[in-house]
């Protein structure tokens, strides 16, 4: 029962302040997308300390050292629950994410993350939508933001394996930018659909930059996937799965 009331209370302050952020986007788009990230990953840095507070929830990074690179990245993440949704804008340098349209059309949290130039995709569209990954991303790219990429394109419980999809890997392959590998265990706090929390420390490991230069996006995306999947596994105290 106390779970759930700690969970219910970080819930509370969530939403308020996805209201908040939401209601203060439009104000802030004079300020240039700098401006506007700096003032609106401002409700990310509140939902991770709000999460301590509440629930007890908090992380810790290895392999930050990584991401101390002289370019952008495109970064490829587990996608295991909502907290590195949250998480990973504190963690990160300045990101836009490859998410779904309809992500946009939430209110308040969909107004929020629209000023901030996210590159949607359109899952029907089929091979359009992967070419406008690709020009989005590059574009994003080029202005110095990193691009972050869930590829198995939605949360998928601890001990489980989605399919990993190929379009980060386009984009790396066609854009020579480094892939950044992104391992955790947050599933096994906060699980998927599930109104409880648990409290600990959620571990998140920065893996070493995959160079993509004159390199297959099948090939890049099966490297990330190895290192991904065998990290995670060893987080979650688990033999390594048997990849393709």
């Amino acid at each position: 029962m106390l779970l759930r009331l700690r969970a219910l209370a970080f819930w509370l302050g969530f939403a308020g302040s996805a209201v908040f952020f939401g209601l203060l986007a439009p104000l802030v788009l004079p300020f240039g997308w700098h401006g506007r990230y700096r003032v609106l990953s401002q409700w990310t840095r509140f939902s991770v300390w709000w999460l301590g507070v509440t629930c007890g929830l908090r992380h810790r990074v290895q392999g930050a050292g990584h991401l101390q690179q002289p370019q952008a990245a495109i970064v490829m993440c587990k996608h295991q629950s909502a907290w590195e949704t949250i998480a990973l804008q504190q963690i990160l340098p300045p990101q836009v994410w490859v998410l779904k349209r309809e992500l946009m059309w939430i209110p308040f949290f969909g107004w929020a993350i629209g000023m901030v130039d996210p590159v949607p995709v359109d899952r029907k569209a089929g091979r359009r939508a992967l070419e406008k990954l690709v020009e989005a991303g590059m574009d994003r790219l080029g202005r110095g933001l990193w691009v972050v990429v869930f590829p198995e394109g939605t949360r998928v419980p601890p001990g489980e394996r989605g399919r990993y999809r190929i379009g980060g890997a386009v984009l790396a392959a066609r854009s020579g930018y480094p892939v950044i590998p992104v391992a955790h265990n947050s599933g096994s706090f906060w699980p998927r659909n599930r109104l409880v929390k648990h409290p600990g420390v959620i571990d998140v490991v920065v893996g070493t930059p995959i160079q993509t230069r004159g390199r297959k996006p099948e090939e890049i995306l099966a490297e990330a996937e190895h290192w991904i999947e065998t990290e995670v596994a060893r987080l979650e105290g688990r033999a390594p799965p048997a990849l393709p």
